[in-house]
């Protein structure tokens, strides 16, 4: 199934600029997202992963279909004041400033391993600040997953030595 087919361009959206990956069109469509779970899953079938880490807001859709997927855990990374109880928080420089995420600290014991989704890999920011963080309590980080990755970024440069998958690649 080509996907790329699937997912919108929006131009100039959210600055002048811009090209907008909008994978709403992909969600509606039960054939596409079923198909875009499976082969994201092919990748960590028979792999150990204990928990499922996904920051907000498109990467928990993501996310926790593949946690179901995978028959393994879900935990939510949100933006600061978000979350409800006891929390650990990164702050992490972006292209215009810098931004914190939290999670819950009790949200997975040390040592567990933890696979990291998003629906896009850009500058690679966020993804780097969530690594650390899940390091920083103890979380072994067994790889990052993506949907999308906008590979003229070079998102990779930012995440050295971290295995890597992207479905597509732009």
């Amino acid at each position: 199934m080509d996907l790329k087919k699937i997912i919108r361009d929006v131009p100039d959206f959210p600055k002048k600029g811009v090209i907008f990956k909008d994978i709403t069109t992909l969600l509606r469509d039960k054939d596409a997202f079923k198909f875009c779970i499976d082969e994201l899953a092919k990748n960590y079938n028979g792999k150990k992963i204990d928990k499922i880490l996904s920051m907000e807001s498109r990467g928990f859709i993501l996310g926790s279909a593949l946690a179901y997927k995978l028959g393994c855990g879900f935990v939510p990374v949100r933006k600061k004041g978000k979350l409800p109880w006891q929390t650990v928080s990164i702050t992490y420089d972006l292209e215009y400033g810098t931004d914190t995420l939290e999670m819950h600290k009790d949200a997975f014991a040390p040592g567990e391993k933890i696979l990291i989704v998003d629906d896009v890999l850009a500058t690679g920011g966020t993804a780097h600040g969530v690594t650390k963080l899940v390091e920083n309590i103890g979380g072994k980080v067994e790889g990052l997953c993506f949907l999308i990755e906008l590979s003229f970024l070079n998102p990779r440069k930012k995440l050295p030595g971290r295995n890597i998958f992207s479905l597509l690649t732009y």
